[in-house]
């Protein structure tokens, strides 16, 4: 496997371990210049992105991974991270599925979330 194939395994295991137990932690993953854009909504700035992450309407989440593909984006260590899989809220048993997008950049021996794209999965029945 290559060397960004396990760095995005390692990220994503991190980031939904972190998200769902204490979205607040998800900071330090992001900067001033990071976008999230959650369900067509963007989100500019890791202030923001942490307040609408934590906001959002549940207590308890549990997220499943699917699937995982990574790419290198370039020269500098930058890594393309996409994500599909399934997730529970609070006491509800049916999963929704979500499809979900990492753009991460380099920095002091360690990544940041550059862009950050969320998107549910409807049925289409």
């Amino acid at each position: 496997m290559a060397d960004f194939e396990n760095i995005a395994k390692q990220f994503v295991e991190f980031y939904y371990k972190t998200f769902d137990a204490d979205r607040q932690q998800l900071a330090g993953l992001y900067r001033e210049k990071s976008m999230l854009t959650f369900e067509n909504q963007p989100i500019q700035g890791a202030a923001p992105i942490v307040q609408k992450l934590s906001e959002l309407p549940f207590q308890k989440v549990a997220h499943r991974v699917d699937s995982l593909d990574a790419q290198p984006a370039g020269e500098n260590g930058t890594i393309v991270v996409m994500v599909t899989g399934a997730l529970l809220v609070d006491d509800e048993q049916r999963p929704m599925s979500y499809a979900q997008m990492f753009h991460l950049l380099p920095e002091g021996g360690t990544m940041f979330v550059l862009n950050d794209i969320f998107r549910l999965v409807y049925s289409g029945v």
